[in-house]
């Protein structure tokens, strides 16, 4: 079981990359770059929808609304786009971390928190 679910990480790790790829990827239709990006900025976030540590519910946001985006993502780039990203994926490491990207991740999910605040606040 142990290794079936390393398999199943490291296989949800690499469509990870590859929607990084598409993400920067010209031949890839916008709208498929939009949820690209912000698939892989939740599954990169430190800041999670419901926070790990309340049981159960914690794990299932990781556990279905990743591989659900990665699915619905991959269902939006033309196959022969995907069979050659998903290859290159295989090839490519991870970037270095990006000052930027974690930047723009924060201030994403700072500007939920604001925005959230603000209808809490009126209602």
């Amino acid at each position: 079981m142990k290794k079936r679910l390393l398999q199943w990480a490291k296989a949800l790790r690499r469509e990870v990359l590859l929607l990084w790829l598409a993400a920067r990827d010209a031949r890839v239709p916008l709208p498929a770059k939009l949820l690209a990006a912000l698939v892989v900025g939740y599954a990169l976030s430190p800041i999670d929808l419901i926070p790990d540590f309340i049981p159960v519910l914690g794990l299932l946001d990781d556990l279905l609304l990743v591989p659900a985006g990665i699915w619905l993502t991959l269902r939006m780039i033309p196959p022969d786009l995907r069979d050659e990203l998903r290859a290159q994926a295989e090839v490519t490491d991870w970037p270095k971390s990006s000052r930027l990207g974690a930047t723009l991740i924060v201030l994403i999910w700072l500007g939920l928190a604001g925005w959230a605040w603000l209808v809490w606040r009126r209602g």
